[in-house]
């Protein structure tokens, strides 16, 4: 929601010891603003501007009295609410299940095995987004190949729009590793404030660096650490422009359930407590899909059949 609390407009350079030097260092790692200082830990602004940590603790603590970030009343998120957007994805079943479509303000995470439908899921919503929102902006940061303008251009002929232009509006960029896939998630604030409106950013798929880089128990902690910190700039992202964060994630199967579906995400707490909506998508039967809502802070578990055709996602 454009959470972006009251003054954060504010140039940076009025905080205490933030001279034209150190904003400019700010600024080039990402701490453009009042909101994102006041959020920032110690030890991220320290190595961000080149400051000591006495120093970066006084200016977030200041970053924070002039954003006045302390408890809101109910009603004043309920009012806060009223600006959440949708992004329809064209498919009523899917759209009832997500009440509208898919929420901006918050990150929409879609598993399941290769083959469900979550990169097509992606492409769909790509186009959808601009069918809704006129002039605005996709970013693509595609880890696998997996991003196809042919069938971005199959999505937008069956919606009736124009296929370059639609292509046209789609920043893609391919990731090579974690640290880069990263680097362009915190990248998305340049095309921001070069004046693209930004409606939906997709990463696709969010683990499978994070998976081939770190193997093994001895690297777990270090994986879910550089995970978390991921997930917290594409929920600030959501948060501070009010744009919607579809990523997509791998699965495993649990080697220790003997009873029920042994699949789940890769990532663990991580990711799933940072995922706002989580959705399973599985294979059903005669070339359908299932699309199954795990976890909503305000929706009931649901569950929806669909099918994916040359010209888009379709009811089954």
């Amino acid at each position: 929601m454009a959470s972006a609390v009251e003054g954060n407009e504010e140039d940076i350079t009025e905080l205490p010891g933030v001279g034209s030097a150190t904003a400019k260092k700010l600024r080039k790692n990402g701490f453009g603003d009042l909101l994102s200082i006041a959020v920032s830990t110690v030890g991220q602004l320290s190595d961000a501007g080149g400051v000591s940590e006495s120093k970066s603790r006084k200016i977030i603590r200041v970053a924070r009295e002039k954003l006045d970030m302390g408890f809101k009343s109910g009603a004043e998120i309920l009012e806060e609410r009223k600006e959440v957007e949708k992004i329809s994805l064209g498919c009523s079943h899917i759209d009832n299940m997500m009440d509208g479509g898919f929420e901006t303000g918050s990150i929409t995470e879609c598993f399941g095995e290769y083959g469900s439908g979550k990169t097509q899921l992606a492409l769909k919503l790509a186009v959808g987004a601009q069918r809704d929102y006129e002039d605005s902006t996709v970013v693509y940061i595609d880890t696998e190949s997996t991003f196809r303008p042919e069938r971005v251009k199959q999505f937008a002929k069956g919606e009736g729009l124009e296929p370059d232009d639609i292509l046209e509006n789609i920043k893609v960029a391919r990731a090579y590793n974690t640290d880069h896939q990263m680097l362009l998630a915190e990248k998305v604030e340049d095309i921001i404030d070069q004046g693209d409106d930004v409606k939906l950013v997709i990463v696709d798929s969010l683990t499978a660096h994070f998976r081939a880089e770190f193997v093994g128990r001895g690297t777990l902690a270090k994986r879910q650490q550089k995970l978390n910190q991921h997930m917290h700039t594409l929920a600030l992202l959501a948060d501070k422009h009010n744009l919607c964060v579809y990523v997509t994630n791998q699965v495993q199967t649990k080697p220790d359930q003997f009873f029920g579906d042994p699949t789940e995400a890769i990532g663990g707490n991580i990711v799933g407590h940072a995922s706002t909506y989580r959705i399973y998508l599985r294979r059903g039967r005669k070339g359908t899909r299932v699309a199954k809502l795990i976890d909503s802070p305000n929706l009931p578990d649901d569950e929806c059949v669909f099918m994916i055709t040359t010209e888009g996602i379709e009811d089954a």
